[in-house]
């Protein structure tokens, strides 16, 4: 639904981000492990983000955006990508992952040297501050944060954005039920702790899990987006989970003045009522607001 529509105690949200993670893309299209189809979902994924009608003020890529590194891969997901975002009048913030590979990464994706130089950014979208911090160490699949990053991120925090800051990451500051995941989790978490206690961080986005997951750090909000490539079915017993191919989403990241919500959207082709339209919810707009009460909230008497 439009975001004109507000019929409820809060206004608009002012910014919206779409949050995606975990694409994994190989070269020549190949499918993961020879059995997932990371393309097409991929694809379908960026279809159904045309399909809400969002216009966000950016696209999020919580790492592991190649699953080899390699350079055809980061090639095939810019192709992919940057002409939705160009439709969109959007930037789109790359974040390196486990999978990823730093040189291949910063050359195909952000036309910079090759090198192993960690991929950070900082954006301004319209007062609402993103950071960009790379969680990957190279050679290796857990997380880290050398004191190099923390105290560029501890700058760039040392003054507050006018809509705070959100900060976007690969390995979650968070606990994990599935044991293999504490195996890989981001190392140095009370360092970065300590640089965002007091900040003006509003919300903490990551992915890596395979699966959607919520917690605090630090007293922040983390919202971890599942992948588009294969889930995790957590169904299962915590030591016997394994990837699946169903349950792919993406996150509409709705920022608010007092608040933040992070919206799981699946990627499915369901059939689904035609309850609530366009002409409907220009109908309730044209009520008073007791007068929607009555059309829509009142029971009908028994």
């Amino acid at each position: 639904m439009s975001a004109s529509f507000a019929f409820g105690s809060h206004a608009p949200a002012s910014h919206v981000i779409v949050h995606i993670s975990d694409p994994h893309l190989l070269a020549g299209g190949a499918r993961l492990g020879g059995r997932f189809d990371v393309e097409g979902t991929l694809e379908r994924t960026l279809d159904a983000i045309r399909a809400t009608g969002t216009v966000p003020a950016a696209i999020v890529v919580t790492g592991d955006l190649a699953d080899l590194g390699e350079p055809d891969a980061y090639r095939r997901l810019r192709g992919a990508v940057e002409p939705l975002a160009a439709d969109l009048d959007c930037p789109v913030a790359w974040v390196a992952g486990n999978h990823d590979e730093r040189p291949a990464l910063r050359q195909h994706l952000l036309d910079l040297e090759p090198t192993e130089q960690p991929v950070t950014g900082v954006w301004d979208l319209g007062g609402l501050r993103l950071i960009a911090l790379d969680t990957s160490v190279p050679g290796w699949h857990h997380g880290d944060l050398d004191t190099t990053q923390l105290d560029w991120l501890r700058d760039v925090l040392s003054e507050d954005a006018p809509h705070g800051t959100i900060l976007a990451m690969h390995h979650p500051p968070l606990p994990s039920h599935i044991p293999l995941f504490g195996i890989l989790e981001l190392r140095h978490q009370d360092e970065l702790a300590d640089v965002l206690r007091g900040s003006d961080v509003r919300a903490i986005l990551a992915g890596h899990l395979h699966h959607s997951s919520h917690g605090l750090f630090a007293g922040i909000p983390v919202s971890v987006a599942s992948a588009t490539c294969y889930t995790m079915n957590v169904a299962r017993p915590a030591v016997e989970v394994n990837g699946m191919d169903a349950a792919q989403s993406f996150q509409l990241v709705h920022v608010y003045p007092d608040t933040i919500t992070h919206t799981v959207v699946p990627v499915v082709d369901a059939p689904a009522g035609e309850h609530f339209t366009r002409e409907w919810a220009e109908r309730m707009a044209s009520l008073t607001p007791q007068q929607r009460l009555e059309a829509f909230s009142r029971k009908p008497s028994r």
